[in-house]
């Protein structure tokens, strides 16, 4: 039996109400603060204000909404990178034999070396306007944000379970019907969690991406990242004080709106059989949700989102049987070759740039450098696993507690390892001690980010069913974790691991140098060797320390985390 409602009703439950209103005006509230702001892009570079940075403290609400914008535009070039990228990779067998090392090549370059090889190229889009200079940034920033997605989404569609695979063959879902519906909802969880840590990252390495040189100019761009490094230029603590208080409150502010929603919107495709443990809706949902205007916008987005992704699309509609191995087998051995070759052309290159100015001395300085430096990663990553992988887990069983650390692990993340100089700076020349040692500390900021984000998502994503039967089976203690919880989180792990052993060696870069006014203490390191080189514009160096350092990462991820990816895919499988 169905029920009518009264036409009058329904019209009055279609009406804008006070909510409505309110949330009108902040929206075009927002959008008149954007375009405010945005004016200041479309100036000459050499116009009175254009790159010039103040260290007053009114200023500051304009600088947190450009690097804001900044992050954000980078975040939706990060999304579209991960939705096309990652899905291929993840797809195709063939292209991830080539897609997943230059993916594991991209996320070793440190976000200078992006900076130096890119500047040139986006200034000339738009010659003499900030506006090159801010696709610079947004550029750097992307570079920060767009591994760790793409690197989340391959492992979600690598991971799908085979009996809802088969569950779309049986319905007879199109390729197209089977990933809008089943492996992107499956994928949803890890990404929506690390696209929090891709904003933080950002944040991270905001002061290098504000910076923007080319030959002996430099320009700052208006932002957050400016501010600090002129603070500590100047040795304004108070300026500095001001910087993290403004960080705070975005930060605050854009996981209240925006990603406190999403990772309750993103529960709703956790994969169990049980009803697991539940958070109450955020208050911004709430709200939301008594906006008749607001809700009857997003029914209509819904809807047609519904209607795109059930859209019969007949490309790979079932897994392709494969008739004979040995064609395969060829075609893969001439992927292989291709990249080979693609690869020795541009060690060709790179050692003909630096031929001219270098020596083989410089060579082995660099691959020095780069042993201590990974020496320091190694240490780091074992420390930051041993520490947030148990909580990482304790919080993604227990969603209240997840979005009550949510804000608290994303400003941690975000802080910028520049803000913690002078206290470490005047620490280590007031007790004389060794550089090397006791700035190390500073990269576990760029580390342990990744693994908890990730084994959070890893944890939340476990279904209830399977903690139900061990709890059945009185499977405690160490057999827990060894046999029901790591396993079930170590894809997510890996994951996370991958990105911070790549984001550790990035971080080195900032945390290898610290200065604080005119004090500066340098600890051995490649990191140091590249921000050295870049600040003398040696670009012969720069391109070495980036090369050397690609190797390293790419050597450690296909030595180490790759292997050990496949065999958490193979225990899963099995499982």
């Amino acid at each position: 039996m169905s029920v009518t409602l009264p036409a009058s009703l329904a019209a009055g439950r279609r009406l804008p109400n006070l909510w409505d209103l309110a949330a009108m005006i902040c929206v075009f509230g927002a959008l008149i603060a954007v375009a405010h702001v945005a004016r200041g892009t479309l100036v000459p570079i050499d116009a009175p204000g254009a790159t010039e940075i103040s260290l007053d403290p009114m200023r500051l609400p304009e600088y947190a909404v450009r690097t804001t914008l900044r992050m954000f535009a980078a975040l939706i070039a990060s999304l579209l990178f991960t939705f096309t990228y990652g899905t291929a990779a993840a797809k195709s067998r063939r292209a991830g034999l080539v897609l997943v090392p230059i993916l594991d090549i991209l996320q070793s370059v440190p976000i200078l070396g992006f900076l130096t090889f890119t500047v040139v190229f986006f200034m000339n889009l738009f010659p003499g306007q900030v506006l090159g200079l801010e696709l610079a940034s947004i550029f750097a920033i992307f570079t920060s944000q767009a591994w760790n997605m793409a690197f989340s989404l391959y492992q979600s569609l690598k991971t799908v379970p085979a009996d809802l695979n088969e569950a779309t063959i049986a319905f007879h879902l199109t390729g197209w019907q089977r990933f809008w519906r089943l492996e992107v909802p499956f994928a949803i969880p890890g990404l929506v969690w690390n696209t929090m840590m891709s904003m933080s990252g950002g944040w991270f390495f905001v002061v290098a991406s504000e910076a923007v040189s080319v030959g002996d100019n430099t320009w700052k761009l208006p932002g957050i990242g400016s501010y600090v490094a002129l603070a500590l230029e100047q040795k304004n603590i108070t300026a500095v004080v001001w910087a993290i208080v403004t960080m705070l409150a975005v930060i605050l502010a854009y996981d209240q709106l925006l990603f406190r929603p999403l990772v309750a919107w993103s529960a709703r495709f956790k994969f169990e059989t049980t009803a697991g443990a539940t958070a109450d809706d955020p208050w911004m949902l709430r709200l939301l949700r008594r906006t008749r205007t607001l809700q009857l916008a997003g029914d209509a987005i819904s809807r047609f989102a519904g209607a795109l992704g059930g859209m019969r699309l007949s490309f790979a509609s079932k897994p392709r049987q494969v008739a004979t191995q040995q064609p395969s087998r060829a075609v893969d051995m001439l992927c292989l070759a291709l990249l080979s070759a693609a690869l020795l052309w541009i060690g060709y290159e790179v050692i003909s740039f630096v031929s001219d100015k270098l020596v083989w001395w410089d060579v082995a300085e660099a691959v020095g450098l780069g042993l201590i430096t990974l020496v320091r990663v190694a240490v780091l990553m074992v420390l930051a696993s041993l520490v947030w992988v148990p909580i990482g887990v304790w919080l993604g069983l227990r969603p209240e507690w997840a979005r009550r650390a949510q804000p608290v692990a994303q400003f941690l993340a975000a802080f910028p390892a520049n803000l913690l100089f002078p206290p470490f700076v005047l620490f280590i020349v007031h007790f004389h001690l060794s550089a090397d040692i006791w700035l190390t500390p500073l990269m576990v900021l760029g580390t342990q980010w990744y693994i908890l984000f990730n084994v959070i998502a890893g944890a939340a994503a476990f279904p209830g069913d399977l903690r139900e039967a061990a709890a059945n089976f009185r499977v405690g203690g160490f057999l827990w974790w060894r046999k029901v919880m790591i396993p079930g989180i170590l894809t997510y792990y890996v994951t996370g691991a991958i990105t911070a052993s790549g984001g550790s060696w990035n971080a080195a870069i900032v945390a290898e140098v610290a200065s604080w006014g005119d004090t500066k203490l340098v600890a051995h390191g490649l990191g140091a060797y590249i921000a050295d080189a870049t600040d003398k514009g040696d670009m012969a160096k720069v391109v070495l320390g980036v090369v050397v350092m690609s190797s390293f990462v790419v050597l450690f991820n296909r030595l180490l985390w790759r292997p050990l990816y496949a065999f958490a895919q193979r225990r899963l499988t099995l499982g």
